[in-house]
């Protein structure tokens, strides 16, 4: 049982590698949470 466990664990990290090498992922976050605010309202 934990054998499995490990062993999907290191596959998913594995696809999850190897998408990112061949650039089949992206970055879905916009910056929106990292930009600063002027008492809660953004800055146009």
């Amino acid at each position: 049982m934990l054998f499995g466990m490990t062993l999907g664990l290191v596959v998913f990290f594995l696809l999850i590698t190897l998408a990112s090498m061949t650039g089949r992922v992206c970055d879905s976050r916009d910056s929106a949470d990292w930009k600063p605010t002027d008492g809660g309202f953004r800055a146009p």
